[in-house]
């Protein structure tokens, strides 16, 4: 069975993405051809106003984890290596642009489609959507910055 990018990162507790941070978010993306596959169930105390809304900041931060996970799992597979070999691959927000084209709706999972976009050797690009019952309901860009690989120590 395929494992999701965030188990197979090393010491990874961040709120969104971390699979350490057992308060956290727990995305799990996957490849699926070129693009990163996300689907994530939001949870009652989630919510925006009204409360059957998904938060604007919960959307900002999944489309933002699910980006940069996915900017680290290409970066392993432009070398040709395992996720979470040695030595390790990190990347970190530079910048994240949301455009809210619908309001998201809580009770049922969300989806995230994410591609990159432009790949250099310490920055990336990438767009990532947010589908809820089959429509388009936000769209990001994320530019995603590679960091020293002791960084996370």
């Amino acid at each position: 069975m395929e494992r999701a990018f965030q188990d197979q990162m090393g010491e990874n507790y961040c709120w969104g993405c971390g699979s350490l941070n057992e308060q956290g978010l727990k995305i799990k993306s996957y490849w699926s051809g070129n693009e990163a596959v996300c689907t994530w169930k939001p949870k009652g105390y989630h919510s925006g106003t009204p409360q059957h809304i998904l938060n604007g900041g919960i959307i900002a931060t999944i489309i933002d984890c699910h980006c940069v996970c996915t900017a680290i799992a290409a970066a392993y597979r432009a070398e040709g290596r395992e996720i979470g070999t040695e030595p390790p691959i990190w990347y970190v927000t530079g910048s994240l642009q949301v455009s809210y084209l619908r309001p998201t709706p809580i009770d049922e999972p969300v989806t995230l489609r994410a591609w990159v976009k432009e790949m250099k050797e310490r920055k990336t690009i990438l767009t990532c959507s947010l589908f809820a019952k089959e429509a388009e309901c936000a769209r990001g860009e994320v530019v995603a910055l590679r960091m020293p690989a002791n960084w996370g120590k």
